[in-house]
């Protein structure tokens, strides 16, 4: 009994190591990878002096908060952030509709030649963005659409492959009983996709709708191709503004940088449990 005793309390030992081990991992890991934000912030409260001093100091001194408020004024931060809202949230709203009801179509309804049309629909997936760029561009110069929040936010509303393809692996976890006692009801697919595929895919559909958001919210060449009015400017090309022919004012850009990023890291903080479970259930049948 005392062997038996002892192998066990080798084997917990063992086993609280390997976990001691993996935390130390991920908790260096982690902080590789918030290395980047933390020297943001800490050049956003250095004087300028300060920023280029070699070797680097983490920790200002003296910490300079005026670099703040002078970044949201020095551009006219609100209107972009405004902008930017107003780009992010028609495309979460086309992104999801549009995604949800091709991905419903290929994972809930019986068609011939859908498996070879979903098929060449992740094909596109395949292209990248700046080969199509030039031609989107100029299809868009030919219906006027350049200088407005159109080409940035009508596209949308086609779908895109790779949230069509999350949501219909979501979709075909879904049992077909329910759609089933369904249209015994007499409900029609609509109404079906409406009011019963749709509440049960709320994870997956969280997950692309914040996909989409921060995809937008950080888009820079978008607004840059299409956008030639400094009002309706997102943030991200805003940022660019502390730019200048003579120099860049780093104390400033770091500020507005670190403001930038705070509603992406907001949201996924309050979202991460959803967002998490949205990607871990998608993917389970082909």
């Amino acid at each position: 009994m005392a062997a038996i005793g002892n192998r066990t309390s080798t084997r917990k030992k063992q086993e609280m190591l390997r976990q001691g081990i993996g935390h130390i991992i991920l908790i260096l890991l982690g902080l590789s990878f918030l290395f980047p934000f933390i020297w943001m912030l800490s050049t956003a409260l250095k004087p300028e002096a300060q920023i280029f001093k070699w070797p680097p100091e983490w920790i200002p001194e003296p910490f300079i908060w005026s670099n703040f408020p002078e970044a949201l004024t020095f551009v006219p931060f609100g209107s972009y952030v405004k902008n930017t809202l107003i780009i992010c949230f028609w495309c979460v709203v086309g992104t999801c509709l549009s995604s949800a009801l091709v991905a419903y179509g290929f994972s809930r309804i019986q068609w011939p030649g859908r498996n070879l049309l979903f098929i060449i629909m992740l094909s596109t997936m395949m292209l990248p963005y700046q080969v199509t760029m030039i031609p989107l561009f100029v299809l868009f110069k030919q219906i006027g659409w350049v200088g407005t929040f159109n080409p940035l936010i009508i596209p949308s509303f086609f779908g895109g492959a790779f949230f069509i393809f999350l949501l219909r692996q979501f979709f075909l976890t879904i049992p077909h009983e329910l759609t089933e006692a369904a249209k015994i009801d007499g409900c029609s697919e609509f109404r079906i996709f409406w009011q019963v595929i749709l509440p049960l895919a709320r994870p997956a559909l969280a997950t692309v709708a914040l996909f989409t958001f921060m995809n937008t919210w950080n888009d820079f060449l978008g607004p840059l191709i299409y956008l030639n009015d400094d009002s309706m400017y997102t943030v991200s090309l805003g940022l660019q503004q502390f730019i200048g022919q003579y120099g860049t004012r780093w104390g400033m850009l770091m500020a507005a940088s670190t403001v930038a990023a705070l509603p992406i890291i907001i949201l996924f903080f309050f979202a991460q449990k959803t967002f998490i479970q949205g990607v871990s259930t998608t993917g389970i049948k082909g």
